[in-house]
């Protein structure tokens, strides 16, 4: 496999490292974001609820289309989501000023609050296990993130 590049050609077959690699790292991060999670239950919002809100507070304004796909859920789905978020006063819905058939959903200021509380919440807790961590493993975590970091700029 090439540097330039992060899908293998049909030529190219994956080593058992890679792959073994791939595996820990699946493995690894998926336990992480429970852990992290585990947080959010102090928010009183759902992961999905709170997921669909970082994308509005991160992205910007959506349509609920573009919601509902930044999150991979159907229309229907986003729409309840989207619902439970106006209750909340989480977010604040707008005519699109191009197609008033469509919506533009954007962030209330409360909402904003109340993702960067999670988020606070979320850095505190793996801070805290960072924390723990000799300073040549806590150098080698650094690392990794940067690493990972320009592997996700590159992913395709």
């Amino acid at each position: 496999m090439t540097k330039s590049s992060l899908k293998p050609s049909p030529r190219e077959k994956l080593s058992p490292e890679v792959l073994a690699l791939a595996d820990h790292l699946h493995s690894a991060t998926i336990h992480l974001l429970r852990r992290l999670r585990k947080q959010d239950a102090c928010s009183g919002e759902g992961p999905a609820r709170l997921s669909a809100l970082s994308v509005l507070v991160f992205g910007g304004p959506k349509t609920l289309g573009e919601l509902a796909a930044t999150e991979q859920v159907k229309a229907p789905t986003m729409s309840r989501i989207v619902a439970g978020l106006a209750r909340g006063r989480l977010i604040e819905i707008a005519l699109d000023a191009d197609d008033a058939r469509r919506m533009q959903i954007r962030a209330s200021a409360k909402g904003e609050r109340l993702l960067q509380a999670a988020r606070q919440r979320r850095m505190a807790s793996l801070a805290g296990q960072l924390h723990r961590l000799p300073m040549k493993e806590f150098a080698k975590l650094q690392q990794a993130a940067e690493v990972l970091s320009r592997l996700l700029v590159d992913w395709r």
